[in-house]
């Protein structure tokens, strides 16, 4: 979208307002004959970048994630090659730099972007880490592959959990929860419905396989405070979260399957925001077809509604991959902002991808869209931004601006002296493993053996089910509940109430 092309006296009053207010945050992205701007106010309206290996889709996201560091709004971003590292570090003039810069005619300073470090195996970055509780049963589904039925028990031993009062903050506490419950199976039948032995025993070999790929570094606790990815630095740039993926990428639905759930976590904690000049945060979901790729069609619903939803909390979501193909289309349409750089006609499905890709853009009638696809250089893209009043910018050819961080990666000790000195140190380092289901059904357990122990018990009794009618008579496992469920904390004192993807709302 050129700047002259919206005229503020051909728009009413409120509109004028709109153009006003977003001219305010202006971000130059590339240029054509004139500059392409990505609006601030329009940047929770979702983006695509798209392109073949190698054609610039990792300076494109830098560059844009840099302007809006600049104007103050944080951003999240997985770094799958480690490239984007580089950002905490000023640029230099490379030759291709300085030639870029020649040919925009730009005056370009270099700088760096306030970075925070993440790494789930706490190798490369602050430790991250979820409860098993706050992924909830739908994602921790999909991580374990499971099928319908598998995903239904699965949730039934969530909703048993939550209905005693149960933390599951790590994967020793939900292979207990799942012991107790496949042993207990023939009383939870008649509230809960039918707990195959086959279904726990699949779910169990599915979290056995999760520990040996290294999930079990994802979960436990301290858990990830949303805070702390949206910070702002004294000078008012937004704070650049990067989290390593270069280790995490080579188990694919654990790196889908977190990022979905921090996606999910904003949607569920962050308040309604309405009409803003930019957003809180800007989310960056690189190598989006894993998300899509094998998930079933319930999942896929669900991220097109949390997409959908998200942008009323200040949330923009942008979808990096090759083709806009690897998107749903559900999904694609509510991505507003578009840059597509190269893609290559090989083969039918490439062909395919580029007619794709091309039929995506408000058309052209000096441009022809497919033709441009598959003859663009490395870091020119055809580009495409939604307008002051929302509406899709006439696609043009043009060429990426510069970033003004360091592109490529940076050395372990640059890392480490980063991680040294940052706000968060101490904060997730350090696992703390506080009484929950594994530590209470063990308590359980132990108490019943002595008490069976003394009684001279040989077997345990059945406990007394609840009368169909009037006031329900606790059990002696209720009654043991209730106690323990006052002494685990605040948490569980409230309502558990889980949201649209199975995370546990509310608990902060």
């Amino acid at each position: 979208m050129r700047l002259h092309q919206i005229r503020a006296e051909n728009v009413d009053q409120v509109a004028r307002a709109q153009f006003l207010r977003a001219m305010s945050n202006p971000l130059n992205i590339a240029k054509a004959t004139a500059p392409i701007v990505l609006l601030s106010q329009m940047a929770n309206r979702h983006g695509l970048i798209a392109g073949a290996t190698g054609t610039g889709k990792t300076v494109t996201l830098q560059v844009i994630a840099e302007h809006l560091s600049q104007i103050g709004v944080p951003v999240f971003m997985a770094d799958v090659k480690g490239d984007l590292a580089g950002l905490s570090q000023p640029g230099t003039a490379t030759p291709k730099i300085s030639e870029r810069i020649n040919t925009l005619g730009l005056q370009h300073s270099f700088g760096s972007s306030p970075v925070t470090f993440w790494d789930v195996f706490a190798e490369s970055g602050h430790p991250v880490r979820a409860t098993i509780s706050d992924m909830g049963p739908i994602l921790l589904a999909r991580l374990l592959d499971l099928n319908a039925t598998q995903g239904g028990v699965l949730s039934l031993v969530f909703k048993i959990a939550d209905d005693r009062g149960l933390l599951l903050l790590d994967l020793k506490d939900l292979q207990e929860m799942l012991k107790y419950v496949g042993d207990n199976a023939k009383e939870f039948k008649t509230e809960y419905g039918n707990i195959t032995t086959a279904s726990i025993g699949a779910i169990q070999r599915g979290l056995v396989a999760l520990e040996q790929q290294g999930g079990d570094s994802l979960f436990g606790e301290p858990a990830l405070e949303l805070a702390d990815v949206m910070r702002m630095t004294p000078d008012g740039k937004g704070m650049v979260n990067i989290l390593a993926a270069d280790k995490l990428f080579h188990s694919p639905k654990i790196y889908s399957t977190f990022l979905l759930w921090l996606l999910a976590e904003l949607f569920e904690e962050l308040p309604e925001a309405g009409d803003l000049d930019k957003p809180k945060l800007v989310f960056f979901f690189d190598e989006a077809h894993l998300l899509f790729d094998d998930a079933p069609k319930a999942l896929v619903d669900k991220v097109e509604q949390v997409v959908r939803l998200i942008r009323s909390k200040g949330v923009g979501v942008f979808f990096i991959t090759q083709s806009p193909l690897d998107i749903p289309d559900d999904i694609l349409g509510q991505l507003g902002n578009r840059v597509q750089h190269a893609l290559r006609a090989f083969t039918p499905r490439d062909q395919k991808s580029v007619r794709a890709a091309a039929q995506t853009f408000r058309a052209n009638p000096g441009l022809d869209v497919e033709k441009a696809i598959t003859e663009l250089g490395v870091g020119e893209a055809l580009v495409s931004f939604l307008d002051a009043r929302g509406t899709p910018g006439m696609v043009e050819r043009a060429l990426i601006y510069p970033p003004i961080g360091q592109i490529g990666p940076i050395s372990p000790n640059k890392r480490q002296a980063i991680l040294a000195a940052s706000s968060l140190r101490g904060r997730y380092e350090q696992t703390v493993d506080r009484e929950s289901a594994y530590e209470l059904l063990r308590k359980k357990a132990e108490q019943r053996a002595h008490r069976d122990e003394v009684e001279g018990l040989s077997r345990r009794e059945p406990e007394p089910r609840p009368a169909p009618s009037g006031r329900k008579r606790d059990t002696a496992m209720d009654t043991f509940m209730k106690g323990t469920a006052r002494s685990v904390g605040s948490a569980v004192g409230r309502a558990l109430i889980r949201g649209i993807l199975g995370s546990l709302g509310g608990r902060r």
